[in-house]
């Protein structure tokens, strides 16, 4: 059985929630059974199948994110929250 296309937010919708440096600050939820991202009271959390094991967690919350902003994958950095739920992302400029 095929996974279900994946909804998310607007891409503009997201990029409003980033500070003025293009830091975006996201909850994530890891080992979750959908994978998806949602907008609410006015914070981005992320939810991911992946385990937080060896990073493997991070790297989905990156790539589930790059295919909601339409940019590569390598065009995000995770600043700070390599082991905690609450991470900050740097997106690339418009």
């Amino acid at each position: 059985m095929a996974r279900p296309r994946l909804t998310h937010p607007p891409a503009h919708a997201i990029r409003e929630l980033a500070d003025g440096d293009g830091r975006l600050a996201v909850r994530v939820t890891p080992g979750a059974r959908v994978e998806q991202i949602g907008i609410e009271q006015g914070r981005v959390q992320v939810k991911v199948r992946t385990k937080p094991e060896g990073g493997k967690a991070n790297e989905a919350v990156l790539d589930l994110l790059a295919e909601a902003l339409g940019v590569a994958t390598s065009r995000l950095r995770l600043l700070r929250g390599a082991t905690s739920r609450e991470k900050l992302i740097q997106l690339p400029p418009d």
